[in-house]
């Protein structure tokens, strides 16, 4: 039978997954590289190394110096390497580098999981959803009148 220690831990790797699939859902929305699998893999991952560390941690305590935090150090490091493949740069402009940081903060988002901290992995991922969207339009028009700026000083019409 399944305990209620681990149909908590079931709990956690599912709101982990939830919160990466909404952040993939944007990222779909907006057609880049990585989705609504990728983040839902990084993010319920994540939490489930911390589950898996803290889970350890109670198995050895006081036979081990085993911290989780470093566990979650190796994480964000390993989750660095992810996001580094999918940066590009082609031709004057490089690509990815929004989805490889969304990424490394979905990986914090499961972090935060995998501690039980809820309330801040989904406060982040609201914040991270706002910056995805709202930001994202926000600096699309920013760059459409510095770029109409230069466009006008090019062509001498300032």
């Amino acid at each position: 039978m399944i305990d209620s220690q681990t149909l908590g831990l079931f709990f956690q790797l599912t709101i982990a997954m939830l919160l990466g699939s909404a952040l993939g859902i944007e990222r779909n929305l907006a057609k880049k590289t990585a989705g609504m699998r990728t983040y839902a893999l990084v993010t319920m991952g994540s939490a489930l190394f911390i589950v898996i560390s803290e889970l350890v941690n109670s198995s050895y305590a006081g036979i081990t110096g085993f911290d989780p935090m470093r566990l979650a150090a190796g994480i964000v490091t390993g989750i660095g390497f992810l996001g580094a493949g999918l940066i590009i740069f082609r031709e004057p402009k490089l690509r990815g580098l929004t989805t490889a940081a969304g990424l490394w903060v979905s990986c914090g988002i499961g972090i935060a999981v995998g501690f039980k901290l809820y309330v801040i992995a989904i406060f982040a991922t609201i914040l991270t959803l706002f910056i995805f969207t709202t930001l994202w339009k926000i600096e699309e028009r920013i760059t459409g009148i510095v770029e109409s700026h230069d466009d006008n000083l090019s062509h001498g019409l300032e």
